[in-house]
């Protein structure tokens, strides 16, 4: 069934999107909401025949907005020989039947578009899966607008059972069993996911996770730092499984950088569930390189977007490094600007490679840009820590007494601290209290 209406969709010719125009809202940034609903559109390959923005200032229950501005959409689409109607909220499955009974047409809501283009972009099994829990879950409650043969009974022979199910109980009851058991595959992979996280953990090179809005650039920039080939696209979005490449900087630390999903503006909690085996890479990275397009006229926007699903995520953004991208697409006047508005951040083209290696040596360094000889007292049981040291850091001395504990003066960088804090030498012990508190370095 739901395969089914995929396939219909990729039929539609045209499209008519209508926006919404909350209180809080400016009107500069709800034509800017339209603009991204247009292009999430065609991102599908369906053409934008209309559009409007609806002020809304009550919501109702039937069509959210008021029956007679629902008959004006109905008449625009009409006009402008729209095939569908596309919303760029999430309609409610009574709603989005009222519509469509309305209209005559497929009704479509932004959250149904994304799920329709994450479908487009799946490679793995894992995101085909979790692509298809998304949408089981969006369809479940619309069962009901999806057959027309709800009268239909299943029933057994006559006088030994009753009327039976209906056609659409027993479909509710497949849907149900097939979310429970794509629910227990993911659960399996991501076991395993664990695993291999836990094994790449041991490893001495820290981790970074390049997140950001999507179609920023950040693939683009995997690619120019790492000098891979991963699959770049102008398009919303092409990136939705986790790459991982290494990198060396210029102080010879290594480092392990992971493309991650691109963020968007009301990103359905359904699909940032089911895709928390990329979006984990965010929270989990020792540090984060927020990718923003710095050619976007609403790239504050887009920077607020980004720092709120980080914040959904529990992602730590104390060490994270700020790049301005499409540097190139920039007059003088505009970079100026963003210099003087975004100081600590690096400015980049992975066009032209201006500001890479600027932005490698940022990746080594200390928040505040001046590394300092620290002490740390490593434990023989903590031999893999020094290698982190070695591998990372800059060893100024290094000393062992008679228990194998090592006395170690190094530059590390920050993004390795956190592993190594808790070894930190204050007065001639670690930075950790007998009661398991660390003390103020």
């Amino acid at each position: 069934m739901i395969d089914t209406e995929k396939d219909n969709r990729k039929l539609l010719e045209s499209a008519f999107i209508v926006g919404l125009r909350e209180p809080d809202l400016t009107r500069e940034e709800s034509v800017e909401h339209l603009a991204e609903l247009k292009s999430l559109v065609q991102t599908l390959g369906i053409p934008v025949s209309g559009k409007i923005t609806v002020e809304l200032r009550k919501p109702t229950p039937k069509f959210l907005m008021g029956a007679g501005k629902a008959e004006e959409i109905k008449d625009m689409a009409e006009t402008a020989g729209a095939d569908c109607l596309v919303f760029d909220w999430e309609l409610s499955p009574s709603q989005q039947r009222n519509w469509e009974k309305l209209t005559g047409k497929p009704v479509i809501d932004r959250r149904e578009i994304i799920i329709d283009i994450f479908a487009a972009r799946a490679s793995t099994k894992e995101a085909t899966l979790q692509i298809e829990l998304a949408r089981a879950q969006y369809m479940l409650p619309r069962l009901t607008n999806a057959w027309t043969h709800l009268s239909r009974q299943r029933g057994g022979a006559k006088g030994t059972r009753g009327e039976g199910e209906k056609q659409i109980e027993v479909d509710r009851r497949l849907v149900r069993k097939r979310i429970s058991k794509l629910k227990s595959d993911l659960r399996a992979m991501e076991e395993r996911r664990k695993v291999r996280r836990k094994l790449r953990g041991k490893s001495p090179a820290p981790t970074a996770a390049i997140v950001g809005y999507t179609n920023a650039g950040k693939t683009s920039l995997l690619n120019a730092l790492s000098g891979s080939d991963a699959l770049a696209e102008d398009k919303l979005f092409a990136t939705l499984d986790p790459v991982t490449r290494k990198i060396t900087t210029p102080h010879g630390m290594d480092l392990l950088l992971t493309d991650t999903v691109g963020f968007v503006r009301k990103l359905p909690h359904s699909l940032v569930e089911a895709f928390k085996s990329t979006l984990e890479e965010a929270a989990l990275a020792d540090f984060i390189i927020l990718t923003l397009d710095a050619s976007d006229p609403y790239m504050e926007e887009h920077r607020k977007v980004s720092l709120a699903v980080l914040e959904d995520l529990g992602a730590d953004t104390t060490g994270m490094v700020t790049v301005l991208n499409k540097a190139d697409l920039l007059d003088d006047d505009e970079r100026k600007r963003l210099v003087t508005k975004y100081p600590k951040a690096v400015m980049v083209s992975t066009t032209s490679g201006e500001g890479l290696d600027s932005l490698k040596h940022t990746m080594a360094q200390s928040p505040d840009g001046r590394p300092k000889p620290e002490e740390f007292l490593i434990p023989p049981e903590n031999a893999e820590l020094l290698e982190l040291a070695c591998k990372t850091g800059r060893v100024l001395s290094m000393e062992f007494d008679e228990n194998g504990t090592a006395l170690l003066k190094a530059v590390v960088p920050w993004s390795a601290k956190r592993r190594l804090d808790k070894h930190r030498a204050i007065n001639g012990r670690t930075g950790t209290s007998p009661a398991g508190k660390k003390d103020d370095a």
